[in-house]
């Protein structure tokens, strides 16, 4: 890493805890007391993911925008291997959408009021009935029109390959009705993979595939679904991201 590069790196990982309360107080103040509106709320977070590509040398391209219909509701599912997957989705994808995240996060304060108030919608990762509860409440935003992105490997990739899928993200498709759609995270493994902190500067391309209907899926199809989501996913890889 060039000593330029060292310093954009540093400067990201020492703003991004400062910018993220900006923008989440930003939110709130537009909520609360200014446009008032959820759509128009989301410029905020917008702006958070492209400046945090921007400060690290980030490129982002999407690529496959023919196959969506930027007036239906989808959930978006791909590959996770880096923090900026996250990132660059939040500040370059141009379809509306809602972040899923564990409940805890909507504990924090400010932070965890903008993401309420924003729309994004919790889910509780622990076992029994709560999980379930919380599984439903999620379904039911996402069939009342809260398009969201969902990561089915649970975390990220250890490697920058592809891992198995687990059932339940793909039960809230089936539950919900809407179709699933594939995504490629390619080049995010190579800015920031897991376990570092410094990102390097790189290009990542999002890459959309053909959505899956998930009209015919029942519960007991989740592992079908799964299996037929993974290798779709695999298709939008490079060579070197594909599940060895």
């Amino acid at each position: 890493m060039s000593p330029l590069q060292f310093i954009r790196s540093l400067c990201t990982l020492l703003l991004a805890p400062f910018l993220t309360l900006v923008v989440s107080a930003l939110s709130l103040i537009d909520l609360l007391w200014g446009r008032k509106s959820e759509v128009k709320a989301q410029v905020f977070p917008r702006y958070w993911g492209r400046i945090l590509c921007r400060l690290a040398g980030v490129r982002v391209r999407v690529e496959g925008m023919e196959n969506i219909d930027s007036g239906q509701t989808y959930i978006f599912a791909g590959n996770h291997c880096s923090q900026y997957d996250i990132f660059s989705f939040q500040g370059y994808f141009p379809h509306d959408f809602r972040w899923i995240a564990k409940k805890e996060l909507f504990e924090v304060p400010i932070f965890g009021q903008a993401m309420h108030r924003v729309g994004y919608i919790p889910i509780d990762r622990s076992h029994g009935r709560q999980a379930l509860k919380s599984l439903d409440e999620a379904a039911r935003r996402i069939a009342a029109g809260s398009s969201v992105l969902i990561f089915p490997e649970g975390t990220r990739s250890p490697d920058g390959t592809l891992h198995e899928f687990k059932t339940g993200a793909v039960m809230l498709a089936i539950k919900a009705k809407v179709p699933i759609v594939p995504l490629g995270f390619n080049g995010s493994y190579q800015v920031l993979p897991k376990g570092r902190l410094l990102p390097r500067a790189g290009e990542i391309v999002i890459r959309i595939g053909t959505p899956i209907s998930s009209a015919h899926y029942q519960a007991a199809d989740k592992q079908t679904l799964a299996t037929e989501l993974h290798a779709a996913v695999a298709r939008l890889l490079a060579p070197e991201a594909e599940r060895r």
